[in-house]
Formats: C-alpha cells, structure tokens, sequence
C-alpha cells in the first residue's frame, strides 16, 4: 500500500495551494497569508495560463444544484472516497500503474473533499459539509455558449488535475491489467495440462 503516499502528497499540494490562494491566518503562531481576492487573475503565458480564484459551491464544470444539495454532494464524495480506498487495497496485487492510477484519484478526491467539509467552517461562512471548493488554475482554450453558459475556458484546482490523470491512467491500466491476467491464465493452464501425471 505504498501507493498511498502518492495520495497523501497530491493532498498536501492541493491543500498547500489552494490556503496560498485563499489564504488563511493562525493567530498563535503570528502567521498570515492574504492569497487572492475573488476573481483576481495572475497572467502566467498570456491569455491561455491565469492563475484566477474562484470557489466552486457545486460539482464539475460549475454545475450547481443549490444549497440543500451541498450536504449530499458531501457525502457522495465521502463514500466515493471510501469505495476508493477499498478498491485500492483489493487492487494491492495488481500491476503498479493500476495502484498508481487509484491513487491519484483517490487523493484527488479527498484534496476536494476536505474543502467541501471543513472550508466553510474554517473560513466562517458554513456548516460542516457546506463548504466551497477552491479553483485557481485557469486554461482558456476558446469562448462559446451553449444555453447561456460559457464554455472553453476552465477553472481547476491540483486535486481535479489529479483525478482526471488518474482516470485517464486507469483507463489504460485497467486494459494492460487485462492483457497481463489473459496472458498468465493460459500459460497456467497450459503448464498445468503438460505436468499432469
């Protein structure tokens, strides 16, 4: 289970980031980081690499469904999260970009998790499992709008970076995992018929 410090590194640099950008202050130890204000953008490679913060209230993409949903999006991502971790240990045996693959989403999921449970707490503006996810990394491909909402330009955060290369991983991982498992199940079979007494 060595791949779960792969886990707690993408959670120590999502959540690194993202109280840089917010910012954050703990009085006993005289420490103050002012981040971003809402909406600010920092210019990296011109108009197509911004850093710009926002606080994602909903899902993916910016989908929202409304305060009451908050609590059960939550939770969803919880029990994913659970369902995760238990799918990483039955998967200990497999092949390691399976595991890694997991891992990334796994860590992915937990940086943004600890947003939506604690950050509405910790910055004073929720309940538990009310609290916003904190997106900064902003790529603008292209504008358009389908039905009024803008798309081509993307705001992320590293856990959503992490989750997306994870699943593109674990599609590949998954189809080499196969391949390995059908190449050893007839070599077993094979081995087994010719050694029979």
């Amino acid at each position: 289970m060595k791949v779960l410090f792969f886990s707690f590194g993408v959670v120590l640099v999502d959540q690194l980031s993202k109280l840089f950008v917010k910012g954050f202050s703990i009085p006993f130890l005289n420490l103050s980081i002012h981040g971003m204000y809402q909406g600010e953008r920092i210019s990296l490679i011109g108009n197509f690499f911004n850093i710009t913060f926002v606080e994602n209230p909903g899902i993916a993409f910016g989908i929202y469904f409304g305060d009451s949903f908050k609590f059960l999006i939550s939770l969803f991502t919880l029990i994913a999260s659970i369902g995760l971790a238990v799918y990483l240990y039955r998967s200990r045996n497999k092949i390691f970009s399976l595991r890694f693959a997991i891992a990334l989403i796994l860590g992915g999921a937990i940086g943004n998790l600890i947003d939506r449970i604690f950050y509405g707490v910790f910055y004073g503006y929720g309940p538990l499992f009310h609290g916003k996810v904190v997106d900064f990394f902003n790529l603008k491909f292209f504008n358009f709008f389908i039905f009024d909402r803008l798309f081509g330009s993307y705001v992320f955060n590293f856990a959503d970076l992490s989750v997306t290369s994870g699943v593109i991983l674990l599609l590949f991982a998954l189809n080499w995992q196969r391949n390995i498992e059908n190449e050893i199940n007839p070599a077993v079979e094979n081995y087994l018929a010719d050694n029979k007494e």
